[in-house]
């Protein structure tokens, strides 16, 4: 049995209008309920809550991208994590909100009431669906994105491994977009790959392949295992699990223990 944080980022979880795929979403609880029978303890960090909300309601007056971030993540939170709720229950699997700030990885009494809860949750079958609190994280408060929460969540629980889901296959050595372009499919520990990655952010979500790179170069090495993987492609999950020298990734590898 392992440990896996799976984060899901906006982009996949996302139609190029907008709106919220519930086919990709039902098709990643399928995978995770998957993992799950195969023994393996997963902690699912999603993203995708503002644009749950910004489709549940139109504003006819002006809000600042504080308020309008404030407003959506508290309406699209609840539609998530109600998805989620109903996705999993076919499964008979249960499933725990965790919403988090940056300062609940600083040391000391937080830091440790949040591992203890999600501990407990993972010690009796209950999957962990964490995202940051948008409601109350602005600015300074705020994790750059995602990856970055997903990093600190794998740390935190000594996760054996973290698979970070973009809508590209990994890191090349170009521009995706470029047919010379080729994927990177192993990262040695100390390999500067930083000439390679792109700085564009995803088109709904803070991130972008920078910040996936840097989570994933200081998560190998703290020793554990990372995998940046296409979230859009069919059984993604199960593939890399069960046949991983014929699915595009890029792995991040860890010194032998």
């Amino acid at each position: 049995m392992s440990r896996i944080v799976v984060k899901v980022g906006s982009n996949v979880l996302t139609r190029p209008d907008g709106k919220l795929d519930v086919t990709r979403v039902s098709a990643l609880v399928d995978q995770v309920a998957w993992l799950h029978r195969q023994g393996h303890e997963v902690i699912l960090v999603s993203s995708g809550a503002v644009a749950c909300g910004r489709r549940e309601l139109k504003v006819d007056h002006s809000l600042d991208s504080v308020e309008q971030r404030q407003l959506f993540s508290a309406l699209g939170q609840v539609k998530l994590i109600g998805l989620y709720y109903d996705l999993f229950r076919e499964y008979h699997l249960h499933v725990g909100q965790v919403l988090t700030m940056k300062e609940n990885f600083l040391p000391g009494e937080q830091f440790e009431n949040q591992r203890a809860c999600m501990s407990v949750m993972l010690e009796n079958g209950v999957i962990p669906i964490v995202n940051e609190n948008d409601t109350v994280c602005v600015t300074e408060l705020m994790f750059t994105d995602n990856d970055e929460l997903s990093g600190l969540i794998a740390e935190m629980m000594h996760a054996d491994m973290l698979i970070l889901l973009s809508n590209i296959d990994g890191i090349y050595t170009g521009s995706p977009d470029d047919e010379h372009s080729q994927l990177i499919r192993r990262v040695a520990p100390g390999q500067d790959l930083s000439a390679c990655i792109q700085v564009e952010k995803s088109s709904f979500g803070r991130g972008g392949m920078h910040s996936k790179y840097t989570t994933a170069v200081r998560l190998q090495e703290a020793g554990v295992h990372v995998i940046i993987a296409n979230g859009e492609r069919e059984g993604i999950l199960v593939d890399l699990m069960t046949k991983p020298d014929d699915t595009p990734h890029t792995a991040f590898e860890t010194h032998p223990s």
